[in-house]
């Protein structure tokens, strides 16, 4: 009986947690549609999600886009097809690895950032503070960071996507033979919109996720130094766990899987 009341307490902690997951949503969303409108805010906030955080993700697009076309090449060259290594670059690069990759290293820097700062405004009551002088905390601290993180994940994914065919390029060109040109002009035939478009939407919802994580984690932490920690620690980890399914569902719903 022991056992099944274990399962049972950590399926009701599980449901409870959902469940206060989803409050925090629905009052972050009815308060991005009311006023008053922080402006100022927001524009800080696209600074340090979107503008300083494209250097990792720029180097981390760059490498990945390099060792896609060299095992492309090498896996192609068993069977003689090493001539598709532009289209698939750009399709991997575009659908799925650039979305992915700018959503985990931004949920690794930003996510933690987001959960370590609210955290210790929550345990230093700085919270608080603010519902005390009519302001509502969550209007203040999460809509500008839920907004910042939906804008710019898709710009950083839209660099991030040029930077990875940029890497499969020289890969291609300088150390496999292919040439320039050639190599260019297989990649715009094969690129199409619907492509692009779905890797940005995937972005965007990487970007909500990842700011309804940090911000959740942070706003519920508690006891101390220790709490704050293990809301940082919880934010990476759920915001990467869920960009992870997320990514699946979206795939299955946008290119109508069966």
């Amino acid at each position: 009986m022991n056992f099944f009341a274990v399962i049972g307490r950590a399926v009701l902690n599980l449901l409870a947690q959902i469940g206060r997951v989803t409050r925090f949503t629905g009052q972050t969303l009815a308060a991005t549609v009311s006023v008053p409108f922080y402006g100022r805010l927001l524009v800080q906030q696209i600074m340090r999600i979107g503008y300083f955080s494209l250097p990792v993700v720029g180097l981390t697009a760059l490498s990945t886009g390099a060792v896609l076309a060299l095992q492309i090449y090498l896996g192609g060259n068993r069977y003689g097809a090493e001539a598709i290594v532009p289209q698939i670059v750009v399709l991997g690069i575009t659908r799925e690895l650039g979305p992915v990759i700018a959503g985990l290293m931004v949920a690794g820097r930003v996510a933690a950032a987001i959960a370590a700062e609210l955290g210790t405004m929550k345990v230093t009551e700085q919270i608080d503070a603010l519902t005390t002088l009519a302001t509502n905390p969550i209007k203040y601290l999460v809509v500008p960071r839920l907004l910042a993180a939906v804008i710019s994940l898709p710009v950083l994914t839209a660099v991030g996507d040029s930077i990875g065919v940029l890497g499969g390029y020289l890969v291609s060109t300088y150390n496999l033979g292919f040439t320039g040109s050639i190599y260019l002009k297989n990649t715009v035939d094969f690129a199409k919109s619907d492509d692009i478009i779905s890797g940005l939407i995937k972005a965007a919802v990487f970007g909500f996720i990842i700011a309804i994580m940090g911000c959740y984690n942070g706003f519920f932490s508690k006891g101390g130094a220790q709490g704050v920690g293990a809301a940082t620690t919880n934010a990476v980890v759920t915001s990467s766990i869920l960009i992870l399914a997320a990514d699946f569902v979206l795939t299955a719903v946008l290119f109508h899987t069966s």
